[in-house]
């Protein structure tokens, strides 16, 4: 391959070619471009005479006017004054300032229009395809300012939406943010420099944004793709019954013009569906969703005596007491289900566990002549108080055994079923918790039930399947019936409206009494006889509204059934053959009947979800 002569650089004819550095000595020698503070250094170093820069530089402008064709002048017109040398004498620092974005003061208010008296107004083409908005652009934008007095209430308008808004209502139902950055408002955001964001684009040649508008499409873009919950929307209609809301289209700036109650949603302890009426449930399936153990955290290690749900629906807390002599409690949230506490009592095994009506303490019992109440506010335990029964010690007048007890609605007195027939009431609203009275029935007590169709009535279920109704106020039975078939009733339960009665026989069957027409009838018949189990029936619970009941034995596996009571018949499709039920020794419903749990015998606490009764 043949070498290229090397080419030389052609230099026009005119062009002289000057040495290297001829440009700053010239640059150096040019005595134009000297201040002052450098004539005098010259002139003390070389002994150059001292000229003033201000005779060479008038020498200098003369001639550049001249080439350039035009005269400047530093002398004052004819017709300015002294207005005209105002500023002669000022200093640089107050001339001029920095503009850091700071907002104008009150005395500017006039002259500088504030930013809620603009009015925007966009025009959108909706009847244009997408591809035609992309080529000619969603709409033009045009921004007007409106003259307003400072006194009048500025109105947001935005024809987008059609709605107008007025600034101060929508300031006065927003939360005040906990923090604003300051430099959200100098921030600029393109739109196009990441992928990512080039959705939140309005227009194709949409680009630059400031901080403001950014946040406001990041809101815009995350309500797209996490809608607004429905309970939260009901909510906000039950909250605010004659606002109108929105609709959260796609173009909707909710942030902006909308109230925001979900922080004072999540801060409330009650529930949002407070008032509503109960769901009427249908017969024949019912929706149940299995949720992690209640008793997870913490799980016993002998056998589930008792779980009982707090009487009030703002604690979600729920007991349970096992063979272990210990008893937790568990806060139930459906998720995680966490461990709050554990009482160990060495000196009683725990068969009977209940909190007191009012919610404020927990009472405990079993196979002892005593027993033992925990106060929840303080964390304080106490053993109930010696002579009890009397003060006499001898065994004859003592009880063994106080596992078969309940309180009265209000919780002033607890009864206590003795041997051989009797019935001891103690006063629990006075603090000493003695017995201060006795009632005897024919036969050993099983079970025990207050009625709330009439007050200060007491029901109590004998060995022989004899129901007697005492009347606490005056110390005697006022009336007294059979049990159905009389198949060696065991157990009695009742709902809390007083609606229902059941009552449950060692062979299985459950008799189902309409408890308001029990006071006229000598021998009342049951709506109906319930023999879906065949074992001895040990748990019967009624949940809030009297809509279902639950009965279960603890003799055979996975005996439990729900019953539908307002047409007395079984749910088919719960519980089913792979519900691993176990020997199902406790059960109780939560306060909405949002959970059931049920206690069984290898130390777990099964916790289920009801659909029907979850809160929209």
């Amino acid at each position: 391959m043949p070498k290229h002569a090397r080419k030389r650089q052609k230099l026009s004819k005119d062009e002289v070619v000057r040495p290297l550095g001829a440009n700053h000595l010239a640059a150096l020698t040019d005595d134009a471009n000297k201040d002052d503070e450098e004539r005098r250094l010259e002139s003390m170093l070389f002994g150059v005479p001292y000229v003033p820069s201000s005779s060479s530089s008038s020498k200098k402008k003369t001639s550049l006017e001249a080439e350039a064709g035009f005269v400047i002048s530093d002398e004052e017109e004819p017709g300015a004054g002294a207005d005209s040398r105002e500023l002669e004498h000022m200093l640089d620092s107050d001339l001029f300032f920095i503009d850091d974005g700071a907002a104008p003061s009150s005395s500017d208010s006039d002259t500088v229009p504030d930013a809620t008296h603009l009015s925007i107004t966009e025009s959108h083409s909706e009847g244009e395809d997408e591809s035609d908005q992309e080529s000619s652009g969603r709409g033009t934008e045009e921004i007007e300012y409106t003259p307003q007095e400072t006194e009048s209430t500025p109105e947001i308008v935005t024809e987008e939406h059609g709605q107008t808004t007025s600034a101060e209502d929508t300031q006065r139902h927003r939360k005040a943010p906990a923090w604003v950055d300051p430099d959200d408002a100098n921030l600029q955001v393109s739109l196009t420099a990441h992928s990512r964001l080039r959705k939140l684009r309005d227009a194709p040649s949409e680009d630059t944004v400031s901080g403001r508008e950014y946040e406001r499409k990041l809101r815009r873009q995350f309500e797209r793709i996490n809608p607004t919950p429905e309970w939260a929307t009901k909510a906000r209609k039950k909250l605010h019954p004659s606002k109108r809301r929105r609709s959260s289209g796609s173009d909707s700036d909710a942030d902006d013009t909308v109230e925001d109650i979900l922080p004072d949603l999540l801060a409330s302890t009650g529930g949002i569906s407070a008032g509503q009426k109960s769901r009427v449930l249908t017969q024949g399936v019912i929706s149940v969703d299995r949720l992690r153990d209640a008793n997870q955290a913490a799980p016993a290690e002998g056998e589930i005596k008792s779980v009982q749900f707090h009487p009030s629906p703002q604690i979600p807390v729920l007991l349970a007491a096992s063979a272990d002599r210990r008893l937790r409690l568990f806060h139930v949230d459906g998720l995680t289900n966490p461990h709050a506490q554990t009482l160990h009592v060495p000196s009683l095994p725990i068969t009977n566990a209940v909190f007191h009506p009012s919610g404020s303490s927990i009472f405990m019992t079993g196979p002892r002549p005593f027993y033992y109440t925990y106060d929840l506010q303080s964390g304080a335990s106490h053993r109930s108080p010696r002579g009890l029964w009397g003060t006499t010690f001898s065994s004859a007048n003592q009880d063994s055994s106080m596992e078969t007890c309940a309180f009265s609605p209000d919780g002033d007195v607890l009864a206590v079923a003795g041997r051989r027939g009797y019935i001891h009431l103690v006063d629990w609203r006075s603090g000493s918790a003695q017995v201060v009275a006795g009632l005897k029935a024919n036969a050993a007590i099983k079970s025990l039930w207050w009625s709330r169709v009439q007050d200060g009535e007491l029901l109590s279920l004998t060995q022989d399947s004899q129901v007697y109704v005492w009347d606490v106020r005056q110390r005697k039975c006022v009336r007294r019936w059979q049990d159905e078939g009389g198949f060696g009733s065991k157990i009695m339960s009742g709902d809390q409206q007083g609606n229902y009665l059941s009552i449950g026989s060692n062979i299985g069957l459950v008799n189902v009494y309409n408890a308001r027409s029990l006071g006229g009838d000598s021998k009342p018949k049951p709506l109906k006889t319930i023999g879906n189990l065949t074992t001895n029936i040990s748990c019967l619970r009624y949940n809030h509204d009297a809509q279902l009941l639950a009965m279960a034995s603890d003799v055979k596996r996975d005996q439990l059934r729900l019953v539908h009571l307002p047409s007395l018949t079984v749910f088919g499709n719960w519980p089913t053959s792979k519900t691993p039920l176990a020997h199902v020794t406790s059960m109780d419903f939560s306060i909405g009947s949002e959970y059931l749990a049920i206690g069984n015998n290898k130390g777990r606490v099964l916790l289920y979800h009801l659909r029907d009764f979850a809160q929209q």
